[in-house]
């Protein structure tokens, strides 16, 4: 077994009032309830009512299962003390009565640049950050990335519901997001000189207020030597984002194996892949996806199964192959956490009573 990459993982919650589902402004008296060792792995997010849990460097899945459990846990017991509850949903499913952003200067910039859009409610990711030599092999890994990305994404959907009602999509916190100028599909560079290129022209028209703004579904981590993989819904449970890890951790290790063999990253158009992400983010993995190489649309399990052959070497030599195997069969058997919540619903009728079950498999 080969050194494996280290990797490193950001969940960000939502924080509910427990009787009306609706969003809590919360997050500062939440990250002042948890205790003082944690505080490091915890950060305030875009609005009030969002926390972030970090994970430090990690080199096993057991490792990082280790800490979202504990994490997720904490910040639990921290969003009780509040008078809150803490749920891992990729969007709003009920309101958020409070619009304003946190009390950040950088997030006030954002605000008074971007508009209206700023006033959607809040949505939460994850973001999965493997460690890589340098920048230039980031954006070479990202090339090779892009194009399994939609797959990643239809595994992590979890966000059905917003104002009360399904939205008919998977990942409504995907849809959100569209308006966002420079969200979405990362494009192929030829390497840093053209990525900082395309980031100076994109700051420049304004579609970008800064540097910092680079929010495509894979990118050099700006404050990490690091790829980071953002295209997911924040997972309803930790396994369920042990999983994600394992998969892009093996993911980036396979593209640089190719790039030490000098194999060439798949060109594939970004509005294919646009659409493979929209068609991802409205259906999960309960239909078909748009398969981005062969160009026609195929079972999602199908896709879900290509992406494990091409990664299986690269997870038995990272020591992940049973964990990650075990993983998916579990998944199959139990659905996305959008068709989770949507079996609740279904079974209970009450998008409260949804809220209350999300907290305590949140929780764990």
């Amino acid at each position: 077994m080969t050194t494996p990459l280290t990797v490193g993982v950001e969940e960000e919650f939502l924080l509910l009032d427990p009787v009306t589902g609706e969003n809590v402004p919360a997050g500062p008296a939440v990250l002042g309830a948890l205790p003082a060792h944690l505080r490091e792995h915890s950060r305030a997010e875009f609005r009030h009512s969002m926390i972030e849990m970090v994970t430090p460097v990690c080199t096993t899945l057991a490792e990082v299962g280790e800490h979202l459990g504990r994490h997720r846990r904490a910040a639990a017991e921290a969003a009780e003390e509040a008078g809150c509850r803490l749920v891992a949903a990729g969007a709003t499913p009920v309101g958020e009565p409070r619009l304003t952003v946190s009390d950040n200067p950088r997030y006030r910039a954002i605000a008074a640049h971007y508009g209206p859009i700023v006033a959607d409610p809040a949505v939460c990711g994850c973001h999965i950050h493997v460690g890589v030599p340098d920048r230039e092999t980031a954006i070479q890994v990202g090339n090779h990335l892009r194009v399994w990305l939609p797959v990643v994404q239809a595994l992590s959907v979890n966000s059905p519901f917003a104002a009360g009602a399904d939205t008919g999509h998977a990942s409504w916190r995907s849809m959100q997001l569209e308006r966002w100028p420079t969200l979405g599909p990362p494009p192929r560079f030829a390497g840093k000189e053209d990525f900082d290129q395309m980031v100076g022209l994109l700051v420049g028209s304004g579609a970008m207020l800064d540097e910092s703004l680079v929010l495509w579904h894979c990118r050099p981590s700006s404050t990490y030597p690091t790829v980071e993989v953002r295209v997911t819904d924040v997972c309803l449970t930790a396994e369920d984002t042990v999983l994600l890890t394992g998969l892009v951790r093996a993911l980036v290790a396979t593209a640089l194996a190719d790039l030490a063999a000098g194999l060439p990253a798949p060109d594939v158009p970004g509005t294919v892949l646009r659409a493979a992400s929209w068609n991802a983010a409205h259906s999960g993995l309960d239909g078909t996806l748009l398969d981005p190489v062969a160009l026609r649309p195929r079972p999602a399990w199908e896709l879900v199964g290509n992406l494990l052959t091409a990664v299986t070497p690269a997870l038995a030599q990272q020591g992940d192959l049973d964990a990650v195997e075990t993983a998916l069969d579990r998944l199959r058997a139990e659905g996305t956490g959008a068709r989770r919540q949507r079996e609740l619903f279904a079974r209970t009728g009450s998008l409260p009573g949804v809220l209350t079950e999300l907290a305590h498999r949140t929780r764990g």
